[in-house]
């Protein structure tokens, strides 16, 4: 089992940056990936960023490039996202989420997912 618990939401205004973090527990060794996924009101869970716990390899969404970086301290067993030039359309409660299971690539669907977070709420102001 992986326990994992998101930190750093808040309400900012646009243009503003926040860190989020994921802290990671339990089974640790034996994670795969991790990914970022968000959830807006009224709308689908819709994934965000991943990076394998080992390795360099990361994957964005197309609508985030540029301005998120996914990163992570195995020292910590700790995700982080980066958020620069928030826009209102970024509030959405940011969910982290770990998988075991060794794919060819990142996994992007949230059911590629066995482990989540309860979320941390992100508000940006217009």
């Amino acid at each position: 089992q992986v326990q994992l618990v998101e930190s750093g939401g808040g309400l900012v205004e646009a243009g503003g940056s926040l860190r989020l973090s994921c802290a990671a527990s339990g089974r640790t060794f034996s994670v795969y990936a991790m990914g970022w996924f968000r959830q807006a009101p009224g709308k689908e869970r819709e994934f965000v960023a991943a990076i394998r716990w080992r390795g360099d390899s990361t994957y964005y969404a197309d609508s985030v490039k540029g301005r998120f970086a996914i990163s992570r301290d195995n020292a910590k067993n700790t995700v982080y996202l980066q958020i620069n030039s928030l826009k209102p359309e970024d509030t959405a409660v940011y969910y982290c989420a770990a998988t075991l299971q060794v794919v060819a690539r990142l996994p992007t669907k949230h059911n590629e997912y066995s482990y989540w977070g309860q979320g941390t709420q992100v508000t940006v102001s217009s």
